[in-house]
């Protein structure tokens, strides 16, 4: 299987992170890619570095205004004095009522939805790595491979068209979909992160080229809350291509299993050229936040599951605390998609 991966989004190191009001250490590290390399390793897969690709489909995705600010905004920070090393927004407006604005500290707040993404110097330059990391596999599939991994870091799914959001910049899922519907009428995206999708069910919401599902714990006392209902199922020319299968916290292997067939079964119905996998890994037993709990064999279990939709596909990397059992977690996927396939 090919699998892609820049050693340049090491550079992305956030310090900073809100937790129960309690400033901690950000947990979206450098490391967390050292393990799933090593997970890689055992299956005997190495890593391509990307090139730096055509990046159309990145602006397709998200706004002007908003690559913009990823751009420039670590440098107009810097200007202030005694800036932080990260920018962090402390404001977050109500973005229907309000108007866009000028300064630094304003924009800050639009375009970032929360505290755990904070912008430090090599923010933007990883994020674009991680876009292109997406894009090459997402060129192999398109060039008929049947399936090929990315390995992104910062993770994407929860960055909508304007804005940052829990540890993600670029949307890499969205921006691997845009990329395909080059070649196909219709993509669907499959994520099994922990957490919902919401910056890409966002994106697509009124799109009914592209098929959106998410299984995920449920929002309702789990990030990002606020989105992510089981009644959201799309707007307008979008109505009926989003898909949400929010489970109880704390629920395992069986039910997690099930609700995949669930979402293949729309998938199968929906008949997309291509699938992008929303891969996080994070649904699993140990994750630090308890989200569900999946166990290590399930990952297997879950890669023949949806390997078996017979779907060109494009894995790209999404969430997953640090933690030791990323490498195990990794391996059994990946292990588990090259025996079904």
């Amino acid at each position: 299987m090919p699998c892609f991966y820049a050693p340049e989004t090491e550079a992305h190191d956030p310090r900073f992170w809100m937790l129960r009001g309690v400033p901690t250490a950000n947990k979206e590290l450098p490391e967390r890619a050292r393990r799933l390399l090593a997970g890689l390793s055992k299956l005997g897969l190495a890593t391509v570095n990307p090139p730096e690709t055509d990046r159309k489909a990145m602006r397709a995705i998200h706004t002007p205004e908003y690559l913009d600010f990823l751009e420039h905004c670590w440098e107009e920070w810097q200007s202030f004095p005694d800036a932080g090393a990260e920018v962090v927004a402390n404001l977050h407006p109500q973005k229907a009522t309000q108007t866009y604005p000028r300064g630094i500290v304003g924009r800050a707040g639009w375009h970032m939805a929360d505290t755990a993404c904070p912008v430090g110097r090599d923010t933007y330059r990883a994020a674009l790595r991680g876009a292109d990391t997406t894009l090459a596999a997402a060129e192999t599939v398109m060039n008929g491979q049947r399936a090929a991994y990315a390995l992104c870091r910062p993770a994407g799914h929860h960055a909508d068209a304007d804005t940052a959001a829990g540890h993600c910049f670029l949307n890499n899922s969205a921006i691997a979909a845009q990329a395909l519907l080059a070649r196909h009428e219709r993509v669907a995206i499959l994520d099994i992160d922990v957490h919902h999708g919401n910056g890409t069910q966002e994106i697509f919401y009124e799109r009914p080229d592209v098929l959106t599902v998410s299984i995920h714990a449920s929002p309702e006392a789990f990030y990002p809350f606020y989105v992510g209902y089981a009644h959201e199922t799309g707007r307008g020319a979008g109505e009926g291509f989003n898909l949400n299968l929010p489970l109880p916290q704390g629920q395992g292997d069986e039910d997690w299993l099930a609700a995949i067939a669930t979402a293949l079964e729309r998938i199968g119905e929906f008949d997309p050229g291509a699938l992008v996998l929303a891969l996080g890994l994070d649904a699993h037993e140990n994750d630090p936040l308890k989200g569900l709990s999946v166990t290590t064999g399930c990952f297997g279990r879950a890669a023949a599951l949806i390997a078996g939709a017979g779907l060109p596909t494009v894995m790209v990397q999404e969430g997953g605390y640090l933690s030791d059992d990323l490498t195990h977690n990794i391996h059994a996927f990946l292990g588990g998609w090259m025996d079904a396939a």
